[in-house]
């Protein structure tokens, strides 16, 4: 009996399925960042694009499309970033609902937001960034001390510390904003998150955080692999497995640290992405990580552009799109893991 009567792949369809998943992906992802420069609130066409590149379009679909180069850049590094965090944090915890607001990184922004705005007189979205980076950043560096540091540690105390952290700074951010309406208004924009309203300096200010937590991911991806063994496997073949963790919790507080100061907090991408892409392409990390670099910010680029062009000329932010995006994607996704498993 043949290979293929069993249902086992033949090794041509396994190289073809290697060579094809990449290109689809790489395609999907090329006509996303089209679709953000072209379509929007104000009607473009990709000709229009072309005709911006080459110098040779009206000043007014100049400013049209250029505008969007930002929004653009900055939905590649927040989906590429929420992405891979979600995927080494399902990983690492081996939890499938974990993602980055399990680390309480949304709370610690939220928090640190609010608190610039109600007492230090910040506004606008250029410091609004500055303030999310550090709050995002302290809480999730807090959260994972309290979960891995100490007696008792271990990937249950992890979530309850992520769960207390968040709890915490989410009742202060109800309190200041409840006592304080004007800090309400500015901060409702922030909180759903979205894409439009910022530059290039908010995307090279979070750069740095980003490209650190990404060649750490990239680096603790074989090491990942290991780990999915077990911790006693992975002690066998020479792996430090509290060290694999630490490693690999570090670079998704960076990952969605950046991300969520960029962008504000955005749902269920480093949710859905990971299982979309563990359905594609089984569980090497190595694997995960590089087509979840790809489809997180061609989830999100599509997301952006369905919310664009829905309510036009009005536009509807990101974070309530990626919801209806994402929501049917991952069903599909787990019911596909059902169905091979």
């Amino acid at each position: 009996m043949s290979p293929t009567s069993t249902g086992t792949p033949s090794n041509g369809a396994r190289v073809a399925r290697r060579v094809f998943l990449p290109i689809a992906a790489l395609a999907v992802l090329a006509l996303a960042i089209l679709a953000s420069v072209a379509l929007g609130s104000h009607p473009t066409s990709p000709s229009d694009v072309i005709d911006v590149l080459y110098g040779t379009a009206d000043p007014n679909t100049t400013a049209v499309v250029e505008s969007r180069y930002p929004r653009t850049a900055l939905g590649l590094l927040a989906g590429l970033c929420l992405a891979v965090a979600g995927t080494l944090m399902q990983g690492v915890t081996r939890n499938p609902l974990a993602d980055p607001g399990l680390l309480g990184i949304t709370a610690g922004a939220s928090a640190a937001i609010v608190t610039a705005m109600a007492f230090l007189g910040a506004s606008g979205q250029a410091s609004t960034v500055w303030w999310a980076l550090p709050g995002a950043l302290l809480a999730g560096l807090l959260v994972h001390v309290i979960g891995s540091v100490g007696a008792g540690a271990g990937l249950a105390r992890l979530v309850l510390a992520g769960a207390v952290v968040s709890a915490v700074l989410m009742a202060y951010v109800q309190a200041v904003t409840l006592s304080r309406p004007q800090v309400f208004d500015s901060y409702r924009y922030w909180v759903v998150g979205a894409l439009g309203g910022r530059d290039f300096g908010v995307l090279m200010s979070v750069l740095p955080p980003a490209a650190l937590g990404l060649v750490l991911a990239v680096l603790l991806a074989p090491g990942l692999n290991t780990l999915a063994l077990g911790e006693e496997s992975a002690s066998a073949l020479g792996a430090d497995p509290a060290l694999m963790r630490a490693g690999g919790m570090l670079a998704a507080i960076l990952l969605s640290t950046a991300a969520t100061a960029a962008v504000g907090p955005i749902a269920f991408v480093g949710l859905a992405v990971p299982h979309i892409v563990r359905a594609l392409v089984g569980v090497d990390a190595r694997a995960q990580i590089a087509f979840s670099a790809v489809a997180g910010p061609a989830l999100l680029l599509l997301a952006d552009v369905a919310g664009r062009v829905v309510l036009r000329p009005q536009e509807l932010m990101v974070g309530v799109v990626t919801a209806f995006v994402g929501a049917p994607a991952l069903l599909l996704a787990v019911r596909r893991m059902k169905s091979t498993a």
